[in-house]
């Protein structure tokens, strides 16, 4: 089964975060499948940066998020979509 997991990164008392596929056995900072984003708690605010395309196609194939992973994404702000502008108005 495949995780969606944090691997931690960083040196001592540092810690910085990929968030990762990988299978559910493997050690946490072991092999993966793929990087999907960062999470690095240092920051203030706390940043966190993920790509929610990939991220909804992993979970689409069966891939389960960490219970750390889900809180993250829970908390993350809703993408903004990209206004369009309203169309000229034509004379009459």
């Amino acid at each position: 089964m495949l995780a969606i997991r944090m691997r931690r990164t960083g040196s001592k008392k540092r810690p910085f975060f990929r968030v990762v596929v990988t299978d559910s056995q493997a050690p946490r900072d072991g092999r993966f499948v793929e990087v999907l984003g960062h999470y690095n708690p240092r920051t203030r605010p706390e940043t966190l940066e993920i790509d929610r395309e990939r991220l909804a196609y992993w979970l689409g194939v069966g891939a389960r998020p960490s219970d750390s992973v889900r809180t993250l994404v829970g908390r993350m702000p809703a993408p903004v979509a990209a206004a369009e502008p309203a169309p000229a108005e034509q004379p009459s």
